[in-house]
């Protein structure tokens, strides 16, 4: 892969997922992304079954470095500092205020290196009275609407991923390379806040342009009904997921995979506004029809017919698919103490070749020793000479 961000340094003081997020998907372009941690714990993210190698901080801490600093102890604060006056990026994700407390406050590093971006990710803004709130993803879905469209309309409950964490933290990896981009012009560094409500905010842009445009307030399933998005369960037990969007063929094509033609003459199905109207009533009468055949061969009958479609994968399934194996999403790694690791490659083919290689998630101070000798060695060089002295 060609490490687009190679002479990138970035430095994130990042503990759970939106900071760390944001540091990986740099990490992924080749960034150096040298993870602070508190000597001991470390991020508290590693915390599982009694060890500090978890599987959700495996999940968002790859292809970094991990350095363990106690920045209220003057002799790790000064190390801390000094990978600052070498960093063009710097990540917190702390309430506002923490990171002052901890010797890394914006006013504080801009005054050692003063091109710095410097990324704050909150929950709420760094102003305004929810500033000092906790936010955690469920809170940042329920404040920007976005979880209504995702929780049961009866019997309601927190259901999926922690979608905002990840988003965030994905929006502070782009405005962080919107920054960089900037300096190359502009020579000057600067000050990148984002909430995980402002990012959630905008990533449920749909469901408010559809109240503000029309009064609509979308529910679960309002985009499914009108996308004609079908989900149906097989004689295998295993899934499949259908979307027939708007084209006529891609109905008919159903139709005729499922030998159920004759609903084309039935007045609910006729027309693509009474499907959607009767959809409850479609997926009542196609549930017990997709109840005789195993996915496999529901999977070929649909694509035979060109209709749009995929089995329901498991993560156990996804990466076995041709496809994902052709793609060659799944990436594997050594680790010296933890073994194998194995992840989902980042996204991206530059000039046709992805990104295959992948360091695994560092041990907590994994290369303490190595970064304190590079903080020597450029404190060293920024030291001026006898010569420089007496000029």
């Amino acid at each position: 892969m060609v490490k687009i961000l190679k002479n990138i340094r970035v430095v994130e003081l990042g503990t759970y997922i939106t900071g760390p997020a944001a540091g990986m998907h740099l990490a992924d372009l080749g960034a150096d992304v040298i993870k602070v941690e508190r000597p001991g714990t470390g991020d508290p993210f590693r915390a599982f079954k009694g060890g500090l190698y978890s599987p959700h901080y495996q999940t968002y801490n790859r292809n970094k470095r991990s350095i363990a600093l106690d920045t209220k102890d003057p002799d790790d604060l000064e190390v801390f500092h000094e990978l600052i006056a070498d960093a063009d990026v710097f990540i917190q994700n702390f309430r506002p205020g923490v990171a002052e407390k901890l010797g890394a406050g914006e006013d504080d590093l801009r005054k050692i290196n003063p091109s710095l971006i410097y990324c704050a990710i909150s929950g709420f803004g760094n102003s305004g009275p929810s500033r000092d709130r906790p936010a955690y993803d469920t809170v940042a879905q329920a404040a920007s609407g976005y979880l209504r469209l995702l929780t049961p309309p009866t019997n309601p409950r927190v259901i999926g991923p922690a979608i905002a964490d990840s988003v965030t933290g994905q929006y502070a990896a782009m405005g962080i390379l919107a920054a960089l981009l900037d300096r190359k012009t502009s020579g000057s560094g600067c000050r990148l806040d984002i909430s995980m409500l402002e990012a959630m905010c905008h990533f449920n842009l749909d469901s408010f342009t559809h109240y503000f445009s029309e009064g609509e307030i979308m529910g679960p399933l309002s985009r499914p009904v009108v996308s004609q998005s079908y989900t149906f369960e097989c004689a295998d037990g295993k899934w499949i997921a259908i979307h027939l969007s708007s084209p006529t063929k891609f109905w008919m094509g159903f139709l005729e995979a499922t030998g159920q033609q004759h609903l084309n003459a039935d007045p609910r199905f006729a027309e693509r506004l009474e499907r959607i109207t009767h959809q409850d009533d479609l997926i009542a009468i196609m549930t017990p029809v997709f109840l005789k055949q195993t996915r496999d061969q529901w999977c070929e009958k649909l694509l035979a017919l060109e209709v749009p479609h995929s089995p329901a994968y498991d993560s156990n399934e996804a990466l076995d698919d041709p496809q994902a194996r052709h793609l060659q999403l799944a990436v594997h790694a050594e680790h010296p103490q933890m073994g194998t690791f194995t992840t989902v490659r980042a996204p991206y083919n530059f000039n046709g070749k992805p990104g295959l290689d992948v360091v695994p998630p560092p041990v907590l101070d994994e290369h303490g020793e190595a970064i304190r000798k590079e903080v020597a060695k450029n404190k060293a060089a920024r030291m001026p000479t006898g010569e420089e002295l007496n000029e």
